[in-house]
């Protein structure tokens, strides 16, 4: 059986949360399950790099990411999981690619062109200014990504299309100076992705500091509920599940039978408090064993280890007769090659 090639990147630059549970790792490891893919993961480490000059905290990051995605049931003798820095022939393709890349696609990038913006309505005397090489070119290291494993779907959030577009653009580029090399990339957006608020409505985010962390220990995760943002209605009062961020996160470990128990005990007026504490316990009882095995993992990061090299040794099988044939076409290795 033919199998599509899934790959996924994973940004090492905090901790997860329950949106991204929700949103991103629940459904990328289903749909690993399925016989007729081929899914590769990576901790992208050196993207993160580009956001973190915090070398314990990108440690850490790289450590909890990992655990999260192991906990949340990611098989990896079924996938490829590795780190982006395990694998060398990725940073190597990066700078091959960088020459044959115009500026003028990286000056297109949104979050260059972003920054620049910021620059500009400050009246900065330099539109470049805080602009580093590594938030420029990093389109060019994320291509690197996909196609050094030819990397078919590439799921994807609306805001990260430009980069497969890029990669694309790179790709068609290098297999017109070089030859038919690299395949074509597709975004995949998942239009009914789920967008889980945070503590104070707007979407759950590290950027917006309003993140309830998946694993949080029970005393922490029963504060970070309590803490949720709701309207003034009292007890007794029908409130509209509408719009509300503890319905919408219990609906993202629900099916639509719970959903529809739920809003009815919204329209018998159920109160913020013992909403908070019901939404609390369901979740703390259906994290826990996942939380469990976080926690495991977290204080053995020598088995972290294990697992990641176990995907670096299937990602580097590929990734190095790979590479050793694009020297060849650009005129890099033995003279007498």
């Amino acid at each position: 059986m033919s199998k599509t090639r899934i790959l996924t990147g994973i940004t090492t630059s905090g901790i997860p949360h329950l949106g991204n549970y929700a949103g991103a790792i629940r459904p990328a490891i289903e749909s690993s399950k399925a016989d007729n893919v081929e899914s590769f993961f990576f901790l992208a480490d050196y993207h993160a790099l580009i956001k973190k000059h915090d070398p314990q905290m990108v440690r850490e990051s790289v450590r909890s990411v990992a655990a999260t995605w192991l906990a949340s049931g990611l098989d990896p003798n079924r996938v490829t999981f590795y780190r982006q820095t395990d694998i060398p022939e990725i940073t190597e393709l990066t700078w091959i690619l960088t020459t044959i890349t115009a500026k003028g696609l990286m000056n297109r990038a949104h979050a260059y062109k972003a920054a620049v913006q910021e620059n500009v309505e400050t009246n900065a005397a330099d539109p470049d200014k805080g602009v580093e090489m590594g938030l420029f070119s990093y389109p060019i290291l994320m291509a690197a990504d996909i196609i050094m494993f030819n990397g078919e779907k590439i799921p994807v959030g609306k805001d990260q299309i430009q980069h497969i577009e890029m990669a694309r653009d790179i790709a068609q580029r290098f297999n017109f100076l070089y030859g038919e090399t690299f395949a074509m990339p597709e975004a995949v957006v998942d239009e009914s992705a789920m967008i889980i608020p945070g503590l104070d409505g707007r979407k759950m985010s590290k950027s917006y500091g309003n993140t309830i962390p998946l694993f949080e220990g029970e005393k922490k995760f029963r504060k970070l509920i309590n803490k949720i943002k709701t309207n003034s209605l009292e007890p007794g009062e029908p409130k509209d599940p509408e719009g509300c961020t503890l319905f919408a996160i219990y609906s993202a470990f629900t099916d639509e039978a719970a959903q529809a128990e739920m809003r009815q005990k919204y329209a018998n007026g159920i109160g913020w408090g013992d909403m908070k504490k019901f939404l609390f316990e369901f979740l703390n009882e259906e994290l826990k064993d996942k939380r469990n095995e976080y926690d495991r993992l977290m204080a053995d990061p020598a088995e972290l280890d294990r697992a990641l090299a176990i995907g670096a040794e299937k990602a580097r099988a590929i990734a190095t007769p790979f590479l050793a044939d694009i020297r060849n076409k650009v005129g890099i290795g033995p003279i007498s090659g």
